[in-house]
C-alpha cells in the first residue's frame, strides 16, 4: 500500500482513538489530536513503545488520566489476533482489569457504526413513555434498580449540585462599600498622608458556606445505598471545599482524600482498598463516639453541617445504646444541622420500632428520607435553603 493510503488510514484510526478517549471521559481535543499527528512523524511507527510514548505525552495532560490511556491504547492499538485487554497476558496468566477497563469496553461498543437508516416511508418518531420513564426512575428505590438503571442514576446523580447557605465568619475584606469602619486601614492610609485622616476605609463580614461533614454506614443492611450514596458524595468532595467524608461499620474510616481524586472509578477503588469492613456488621454508638473524640474538634468548626446517612440498626445491648445516645448527643451539640439520612423512611407505614432508631430520633435536628433520586433532590434543596430559625417568646 502506498505512504498517502498508509498516512490516511493512520489519520483515521487516531481520530477513533481520540473519540474513544474522549467517551472514556479523557479530555482530548482537536490541538491535542495534532501535537500527536504530529509526534508520530518523529518516530518508529513500527516500535509500540514509542508510539505509546508519543501519544501519551501529547494527548494527556493529567496524571490521573494515565491509566485510563494506557487501557484505551491496549484495547484501540491491539493486533487483529490479539486478545482483549482485560483477558490474559502474553504468558497465559488470567489478568484483572484495573479501574476504568468497564467504562472503556462500554465506550469501545458505543462505537460501532450504526445500521443503515430505513427508508422514509419507515421513519418513525416514537416518544412514548420517555418522559413517564425518566420520571420512574427518580422515584425507583436504589435497592429495586438493576444494573443499567443504577448506571442510569449515578450519570443523574453526578449532576446533582449542593450550594450550602453562605454563613458569617470572624474574618474581614476590605470593602468600599462595608458597613463596618477599618481603623488599621485608615491609620495606615494615614501614614502615607502625613498622618491626616482624608477618609475612612471599610470592611465586610467574608461569608462562606459551612463544612459538610458525611458520615455513612456500610454495613450489611446498608451497602447497595452506600455504593450509590457515594457517588453523590463524591461528586459533592469535587465540587466544593471543605468536604470531610467518613465511612462506619465496625470501625470509622476517613476517605476524605481518596474521594477528592476527579475520576470516580478511580477514587471508589481507592476506598475499596482501605475499607476492611464493607457490609459486616454496625457498631454505630463506637464510631460516632471515636468521631467525636478524634475528629470533631478538626472538621466541625464554623457551624458544620452533617449528614448521618444509616438506619439505625444497633447491633448492640444496653450499654451500647446508651454510648450511642451520648455519642449523638455530642454530635448534635458540636454542629449547626444533624440530619439523619435514613432509608428505611422509604416504607409509609415506618415506625421507629428498633431500638437504635428511638434512641437516635430525638437527638438529630432533622430525619430524612434517602433511597432514591427525588429524595437527594430534597436534600439538596433543604441544604441549599437557610435554615429555620428557632423561636424565641416573648418571655412573658
Amino acid at each position: 500500500m502506498d505512504a498517502p493510503a498508509e498516512g490516511g488510514r493512520l489519520a483515521a484510526n487516531l481520530l477513533g482513538f481520540g473519540r474513544l478517549l474522549r467517551r472514556a471521559g479523557v479530555p482530548v481535543g482537536p490541538a491535542e489530536l495534532l501535537a500527536g499527528a504530529e509526534a508520530l512523524t518523529h518516530i518508529e511507527l513500527g516500535d509500540r513503545a514509542q508510539v505509546q510514548a508519543a501519544l501519551r505525552a501529547t494527548l494527556v495532560h493529567r496524571a490521573e488520566f494515565f491509566f485510563l490511556f494506557d487501557h484505551a491504547f491496549g484495547l484501540w492499538w491491539r493486533a487483529p489476533a490479539k486478545p482483549e485487554l482485560a483477558g490474559e497476558d502474553e504468558d497465559g496468566a488470567e489478568r484483572k482489569p484495573g479501574a476504568g477497563a468497564r467504562r472503556l469496553a462500554e465506550a469501545l461498543g458505543g462505537m460501532a457504526p450504526p445500521p443503515p437508516p430505513p427508508p422514509e416511508s419507515e421513519k418513525r418518531v416514537d416518544a412514548s413513555l420517555t418522559v413517564s420513564a425518566g420520571e420512574a426512575l427518580k422515584k425507583m428505590d436504589f435497592e429495586a434498580m438493576d444494573a443499567a438503571q443504577l448506571a442510569a442514576a449515578r450519570q443523574e446523580i453526578r449532576r446533582l449540585a449542593l450550594p450550602l447557605d453562605a454563613r458569617p465568619t470572624r474574618r474581614f475584606r476590605p470593602d468600599p462599600a462595608g458597613q463596618r469602619a477599618d481603623l488599621r486601614a485608615t491609620l495606615r492610609a494615614s501614614l502615607r498622608q502625613g498622618g491626616e485622616i482624608f477618609s475612612i476605609s471599610h470592611a465586610e463580614r467574608v461569608e462562606r458556606p459551612p463544612p459538610l461533614v458525611a458520615l455513612c454506614d456500610i454495613s450489611g443492611s446498608m451497602s447497595r445505598y452506600a455504593q450509590v450514596l457515594l457517588t453523590f458524595l463524591h461528586a459533592v468532595a469535587n465540587d466544593r471545599e471543605r468536604v470531610t467524608t467518613f465511612l462506619f461499620g465496625t470501625r470509622l474510616t476517613n476517605i476524605t482524600r481518596q474521594l477528592r481524586h476527579r475520576d470516580a472509578e478511580v477514587a471508589f477503588q481507592m476506598v475499596g482498598q482501605i475499607v476492611p469492613d464493607w457490609s459486616g456488621g454496625t457498631r454505630i454508638g463506637a464510631a460516632l463516639d471515636r468521631f467525636n473524640r478524634e475528629w470533631g474538634r478538626r472538621v466541625l468548626g464554623q457551624g458544620a453541617v452533617v449528614l448521618l446517612i444509616t438506619d439505625g440498626l444497633e447491633r448492640g445491648d444496653a450499654d451500647d445504646l446508651a454510648r450511642l445516645a451520648a455519642a449523638t448527643d455530642r454530635l448534635r451539640h458540636s454542629c449547626r444541622r444533624l440530619i439523619w439520612l435514613n432509608p428505611l423512611l422509604r416504607y409509609s407505614g415506618f415506625q421507629p420500632r428498633p431500638q437504635g432508631v428511638r434512641t437516635m430520633l430525638p437527638l438529630v435536628h432533622e430525619h430524612r428520607p434517602v433511597h432514591n433520586i427525588d429524595s437527594l433532590r430534597a436534600l439538596v434543596a433543604s441544604l441549599s435553603a437557610a435554615p429555620p430559625r428557632p423561636f424565641r417568646g416573648s418571655g412573658a
